[in-house]
């Protein structure tokens, strides 16, 4: 990362961390220091609104590069902002190789890649379906991953409404696994399985702590498509 780039993420991150959350409702950290503040990592929320994103990175100190959709790209300038802050784009519905080709090499390079498990935006009532692209990003890897709980971005920015209400939202950053260590299947689809699980119920538990309970699913999407990450077969 250059340092005219860190110093513009610092910026942004500020601007929207003041300008933006402190006049909706306000925003906090909880355990922030289990973001690894150097080294690769993957940082993984609950998707419960478009505000996570900024949310996530403006709750930690360190710089998290980011998937975008790729029709955010064909607007020159908006593209250029997004690329700026460390966004690359990501096709949605297939998979795409060359995102997940980027998203190695972005993790291979020390860096910190936010990643949302579900693809999608949920409820706030439910987690919803899991794919298995982080658990093959943390195995190809070997970064650990952070689990991190999103609370209060469904209010302030409803997903299907033109309008929310000030809310404070509050980030929880779990303590970070790596695939390693809930691998112990006895094949490689039982241990993305497996890894899938622990993602999921650290999530929630992080959600339910902190006054926002989840209702969970026993079924999981068999494939990453839907975020883009894990090519097919």
């Amino acid at each position: 990362m250059s340092g005219k780039h860190s110093v513009w993420y610092a910026f942004v991150r500020w601007v929207v961390k003041h300008g933006y959350f402190g006049t909706h409702g306000g925003i906090r950290s909880i355990d922030e220091r289990n973001v690894p503040q150097s080294g690769p990592v993957l940082v993984a929320p609950i998707h419960l609104s478009y505000l996570d994103p900024p949310a996530v990175a403006c709750g930690t100190r360190r710089r998290l590069r980011f998937m975008a959709k790729e029709e955010l790209f064909v607007h020159a300038v908006l593209g250029r902002l997004i690329a700026s802050l460390g966004g690359f784009p990501v096709k949605r519905g297939e998979a795409d190789t060359e995102s997940i080709r980027k998203a190695i090499s972005i993790i291979e390079d020390g860096e910190a890649l936010l990643i949302f498990p579900e693809g999608s935006r949920g409820d706030g009532e439910s987690i919803q379906e899991m794919s298995r692209g982080v658990a093959m990003l943390a195995k190809r890897t070997k970064a650990p991953v952070v689990p991190v709980g999103v609370i209060g971005t469904n209010l302030v920015m409803p997903r299907g409404k033109s309008k929310g209400t000030r809310h404070l939202v509050t980030l929880v950053y779990g303590k970070p696994f790596t695939f390693e260590e809930v691998a112990t299947g006895s094949n490689e689809r039982q241990n993305r399985d497996l890894f899938t699980a622990e993602l999921q119920r650290r999530i929630v538990e992080l959600c339910a702590a902190n006054g926002m309970p989840l209702k969970t699913s026993t079924s999981r999407s068999d494939s990453a498509s839907s975020a883009g990450l894990e090519p097919k077969p």
